[in-house]
C-alpha cells in the first residue's frame, strides 16, 4: 500500500524513498517551488505566499488549504493558530 496525501493541491505519494507527486513522479523535493498550485493553478508569491493570499497583516504565516479547506491554517504574530474553517474565515475577512 502506497502512502498517499497533497502538496499545495497535487496528489502526492511516498514511493519507498521520497515524497513524489503522482501524475509525473517527479521528487516533491526538487520541484515543489516550480509548480503551480494544483487548484487555482497560480504560483506563489516572490515571497513565497499563496497567491490567493498574498500578505496578509498580523499573520507570521497561513496556507489556504489549496482547495482542501480542513489542511487551512494561519499562525498570528503571537504563535497562536487557526485551523481549518476557522482560519478561511479570517483569511476571507483580512482580505476585504
Amino acid at each position: 500500500m502506497t502512502a498517499t496525501s497533497h502538496l499545495r493541491g497535487h496528489p502526492i505519494e511516498h514511493n519507498g524513498k521520497e515524497w513524489v507527486y503522482s501524475d509525473t513522479k517527479e521528487s516533491t523535493v526538487e520541484t515543489h517551488t516550480e509548480r503551480a498550485c494544483g487548484y487555482c493553478g497560480e504560483h506563489a508569491t516572490p515571497e513565497g505566499h499563496d497567491a490567493c493570499l498574498g500578505t496578509l497583516p498580523g499573520v507570521m504565516n497561513a496556507c489556504c488549504g489549496h482547495g482542501h479547506d480542513n489542511d487551512a491554517y494561519v499562525q498570528f504574530n503571537d504563535k497562536s493558530i487557526a485551523r481549518g474553517k476557522e482560519a478561511i474565515k479570517f483569511m476571507n475577512k483580512l482580505r476585504e
